[in-house]
């Protein structure tokens, strides 16, 4: 797993995931809201398989 999700990216993935996750744990937006554990994971380990496969880096190391 090479990192390919970096700065700002990285940022508003988390951002994204955790306000999906606390929409659906609170029932606002039903369960379709705990799809936000994929931009928070691929945040949290800055690395997208989607981005491998397009090839797309968004992170300046590597």
């Amino acid at each position: 797993m090479q990192t390919n999700v970096g700065g700002i990216d990285k940022i508003s993935r988390i951002i994204a995931g955790v306000v999906l996750i606390a929409l659906a744990a609170t029932g606002t937006i039903g369960p379709w809201g705990w799809i936000g554990v994929v931009p928070l994971f691929t945040g949290l380990f800055n690395f997208c398989p989607l981005y491998t496969l397009l090839g797309i880096k968004t992170c300046k190391i590597n």
